[in-house]
């Protein structure tokens, strides 16, 4: 059982760095192999399983990583179509309703603030991240190798969403005030009823921020895996040269 978890787990870290796309599923089919495992410096230099684990840690935590830093930057969210923060639907016919009647200007600008507090509260998903690789066990790993082609972004999800959720809150909260979330949506609400007729309409606007925060970030985190199963990755570090290395 050791000898095929340990020949699972160099597998994997040697997919991460793989010439050619798809070779995830060539890897797979040779689960089981009895074959032994060594390195590429040399038939008798065996890999110890250590030395694996910490190579699939160290592609998970680049992965991660950039993931982090691309929703991070200014507009890293806004001009970013697939996570781009958009009116909540609660409140769309505000939305509506003030654009017809010329006050598109606040509806623009509520929605770029709620995406500059996702880019300011972003950077303190690192953490969460890093403490989940680190306790990432071999059983773990392996499930990881077993699943689909999210199956890094599904463990991360499940083991920090909710720390997440209760770090994000109260920075998204502080980041909606800080650049103009909570003065925006007050203007805009209170553009919408002062038109007659209108009913007063309410939203938890922390919550659905950073709801839509973390749901960015995690589309991004399995586009990085994606990346990671499929394309070849930068060794960028000298343990990753010595896992991956020719």
């Amino acid at each position: 059982m050791k000898k095929i978890i340990y020949t699972t787990l160099l597998v994997f870290v040697f997919c991460l760095t793989a010439a050619h796309a798809g070779i995830l599923d060539n890897a797979i089919k040779s689960i089981g192999s009895p074959a032994s495992i060594s390195s590429d410096k040399g038939p008798d230099k065996s890999m110890d399983n250590d030395t694996a684990v910490s190579g699939l840690k160290e592609a998970l935590s680049i992965g991660t990583e950039n993931a982090v830093k691309s929703v991070s930057q200014t507009d890293g969210y806004f001009k970013n179509k697939m996570i781009r923060i958009l009116m909540p639907g609660k409140i769309q016919k505000v939305a509506d309703v003030l654009s017809k009647v010329g006050y598109q200007k606040e509806v623009d600008d509520f929605v770029l603030s709620m995406n500059r507090a996702a880019e300011k509260a972003a950077p303190k998903a690192a953490s969460y991240f890093v403490g989940a690789i680190k306790e990432m066990s071999v059983e773990d790993a392996s499930g990881i190798l077993k699943g689909g082609d999210t199956a890094a972004t599904d463990f991360f999800k499940k083991k920090t969403n909710a720390k997440m959720y209760e770090s994000f809150k109260p920075i998204i909260s502080s980041s909606m005030n800080e650049v103009g979330v909570t003065s925006s949506y007050k203007n805009m609400m209170a553009r919408y009823e002062s038109i007659p007729f209108m009913d007063k309409q309410s939203l938890d606007l922390d919550h659905y921020v950073t709801n839509k925060s973390l749901d960015g970030l995690f589309y991004m985190v399995g586009q990085e895996e994606k990346k990671i199963r499929t394309d070849p990755a930068a060794q960028v570090t000298d343990l990753l040269k010595t896992v991956f290395g020719k």
